[in-house]
């Protein structure tokens, strides 16, 4: 583990002269790349000064413990830094996980209505405002892409970005089938559906990480419309591209220009190619482990939301909440954190 910290120090100092060289800072995508490096090692770094300023301390401590006038306090000092320096261990080895290359980017999240109709569109809009509270909770920004909402309020499909540092690092597990049971309103004789909606959540990604190119891309526009067919406005801002390699459609018509709508297309499919890239690689990783904390696969049930019992439950770990409500409105710490920790004691037992 020593030889593996020593090695992360010298490339953090390798770093710092590199974002200090007149020709890295004229080449921005260089600039930006060793920046984003070497923001994700500085808390391994320090955590690991710290440590050898405390094993230091220790030899220090042992070497005066040969004194006698001093033994008693330099015993004192010696077995003090020695728990320290194993509560700083095992901090330390945590810090090393490799970390999620993603983990301090924007999200954009899809929610899909799935079985149950109109009662699948209103929890989808319930999947929504509670994404958006707690994003508010965190003081990010939430920006609507595309929507395609009913006549009952409900959501039939939404696309939006949450725009915030560490977004994705909280929100990477929500993805797949989350299950609702509770009484419609709709429901005259008060018995208890079950609904589904699809949750996936993509980080974004700028075009450096993504080369698109123009020629395998068409682009359509036409009129926004909101529920019901009615127009949104009269000239045809709306865009849908379609990416001919993969068949991937993007449709954006929440702006009132299309150079936006455009821009968010744009925006979402970059999303949805690397999705498709890390895919392919987790296919691969698959082969030599599986993450108990769930493959995010977008068919995979993920959650339950028991509105008659007020519990919110997690599949993937166990966890259940007894503060439905709470969660619902944007209070997902707990379940998020809980779900953080799994994952990182899943990778410490791999030996990542």
């Amino acid at each position: 583990m020593l030889d593996k910290l020593e090695a992360v120090e010298a490339r953090y100092e390798e770093l710092n002269k590199l974002i200090s060289d007149p020709e890295v800072i004229s080449d921005q995508n260089a600039f930006k790349k060793y920046m984003k490096e070497q923001s994700g090692l500085v808390d391994v770094v320090e955590k690991y000064r710290e440590y050898k300023k405390v094993k230091q301390n220790m030899d220090d401590a042992e070497e005066m413990m040969s004194d006698p006038e001093m033994k008693e306090m330099a015993e004192m000092e010696y077995y003090e830094s020695k728990e320290k320096l194993q509560g700083l261990e095992e901090e330390l080895k945590i810090l090393l996980l490799p970390k999620d290359v993603n983990d301090d980017n924007n999200v954009i999240i899809e929610i899909r209505g799935g079985a149950g109709g109109d009662e699948a569109a209103l929890f989808a809009h319930t999947l929504y405002r509670m994404y958006s509270m707690y994003a508010d909770l965190n003081r990010w920004q939430v920006e609507v892409l595309d929507i395609n909402e009913t006549e009952l309020g409900g959501i039939k499909e939404i696309s939006f970005a949450i725009k915030g540092k560490g977004a994705y690092s909280k929100l990477k597990f929500e993805s797949g089938v989350h299950r609702v049971q509770r009484v419609p309103e709709t429901e005259a004789s008060g018995r208890i559906h079950t609904s589904t909606v699809t949750v996936a959540v993509l980080p974004e990604v700028d075009e450096v990480e993504v080369e698109i190119v123009p020629s395998d891309l068409k682009i359509d526009t036409y009129r926004a419309s909101g529920a019901g067919g009615q127009h949104v406005n009269k000239t045809e801002s709306a865009v849908r591209i379609t990416h001919i390699p993969t068949g991937i459609i993007v449709a954006s018509q929440s702006e009132r220009s299309q150079i936006q709508n455009r821009e968010s297309c744009m925006k979402m499919l970059r999303a949805k190619l690397y999705e498709a890239m890390q895919e392919k690689q987790n296919e691969e990783l698959a082969n030599t482990r599986k993450l108990q904390v769930g493959s995010g696969a977008r068919s995979e049930k993920i959650r339950t939301y028991n509105f008659p019992q007020g519990r919110v439950t997690d599949h993937r770990i166990n966890f259940t909440m007894y503060q439905l409500e709470t969660f619902v409105n944007g209070n997902m710490d707990s379940m998020i954190e809980a779900l953080q920790a799994f994952d990182k004691a899943e990778r410490l037992q791999a030996g990542e």
